[in-house]
């Protein structure tokens, strides 16, 4: 049977490949490590459940939310944007509640796009900063870059050869998986860029507070004139360990606010209204959750790099997020970061993401993440010391799916 339009514009869907085989692994008893996907295991902070569950006795609270977020919600939002980064933002006009940013990137590309229009986005990056625009339409120009001096002239060559015009630029530092971290500086020369050529900035800020080294990572907002081009996209799922809660902001550009609340207003009635009011007491508390949450995935950073360099895999220290973004070992790197993936799960009881996942420019890589305690972290390093030391990176290691040691 033929497949829809919009399905045949989506290609296989290459984590699915891994945890097929992870499941298979552990349906055969193997006790398989899970560093892959970016899903934070820390429990949320008990103040925000206790509010969740001082709301939810309400029976007002069950009826309807508001899709757009409710007022205190978003005050709070706006009250975290200037005591973290000195930006003022108006509640009512430039703040709307999403349901994780994942959303709020799809709903804005649905606002915004044309069918042709073309969209500047960084590869490799997260899926949905492209396929949210795919999906809506639009043509992807990848850029292969880095948040450094090499950026504007890779968006003037972009802009150069592009037809018609980009409408929009994806930014996502810290970056998801690659971990770079980007300066104000940089974002100053992007907004200057933006402004000149009228696109439209539209800015992933969802691993704003996991930043190590005593380095906070900035707002592209904090750039004068950024409200005039930039929305940015934020998460409770890694601040507060709320992956389940589903979420988010999107905050900036009035216009740009306004397309994407009316979108939602068809699609959505918001998220549960105590699940709202819990966000908004966690937004106006003291930052000691916060502080707890980065404190734990530096530890866990520190260990990984240090236990897998002795284990014979160097991993370069992310500056920032919950993931490390490390090169397949020499040895094994002609086999591409899928093949790879595969190798670890079924010779070393490890779970990792390939890179080839998050496009094509980070196949020579594999996205490791933090969301194991530091003990499990070490033991996945022995596997692997156990296995580099023994594997020889022959088409013989490649075992197929459906069998397992």
């Amino acid at each position: 049977m033929e497949e829809f339009h919009k399905v045949r514009r989506l290609p296989p869907y290459v984590f699915e490949q891994v945890n097929r085989l992870k499941a298979s692994a552990r349906s055969a008893g193997a006790d398989i490590i899970d560093l892959g996907m970016g899903n934070p295991d820390l429990p949320t902070p008990t103040s925000i459940v206790d509010k969740l569950c001082e709301v939810v006795r309400d029976p007002r609270t069950h009826r309807y939310s508001s899709s757009r977020g409710i007022p205190g919600l978003r005050r709070a939002q706006a009250a975290y944007y200037a005591r973290r980064f000195g930006v003022k933002v108006d509640p009512d006009t430039q703040i709307v509640a999403t349901l994780g940013s994942k959303e709020g990137f799809a709903n804005m590309a649905q606002a915004i796009t044309a069918p042709g229009d073309v969209v500047l986005c960084p590869n490799p990056t997260y899926p949905i900063h492209a396929f949210g625009f795919i999906m809506s339409g639009g043509v992807i120009r990848s850029m292969q870059v880095t948040p450094d001096e090499t950026f504007i002239p890779a968006l003037e060559r972009a802009v150069r050869h592009s037809i018609p015009k980009p409408l929009a630029l994806i930014l996502n530092y810290p970056s998801n998986p690659t971990a770079h971290v980007a300066s104000l500086e940089f974002y100053k020369d992007v907004i200057a860029f933006a402004r000149k050529h009228e696109i439209i900035v539209l800015s992933d800020l969802a691993y704003a507070e996991i930043y190590f080294d005593g380095k906070p990572t900035p707002s592209v907002l904090q750039v004068p004139g950024a409200m005039d081009v930039a929305v940015e996209f934020t998460s409770m799922s890694k601040t507060f360990s709320m992956p389940g809660w589903r979420m988010g902001f999107a905050v900036g550009n009035e216009r740009l606010i306004s397309a994407l609340t009316r979108v939602k207003s068809y699609l959505d009635y918001g998220a549960f209204t105590p699940i709202q009011v819990a966000a908004a007491a966690a937004l106006n508390g003291g930052g000691a959750e916060i502080e707890e949450v980065r404190g734990t995935y530096h530890r866990r950073r520190d260990v990984l790099v240090e236990s897998f360099s002795r284990a014979g895999w160097d991993v370069p220290a992310p500056r920032a997020t919950m993931f490390a973004w490390a090169p397949i070992p020499e040895a094994f790197r002609h086999l591409g970061s899928l093949e790879f993936s595969k190798l670890l799960i079924e010779k070393a009881d490890l779970a990792v993401s390939p890179g080839v996942g998050f496009g094509e420019h980070g196949d020579e890589y594999i996205r490791i993440a933090l969301v194991e305690n530091e003990h499990r972290i070490r033991q996945a390093a022995r596997n692997l010391k156990k296995f580099l030391a023994s594997a020889e990176p022959t088409p013989d290691n490649i075992i197929p799916l459906n069998a397992r040691r």
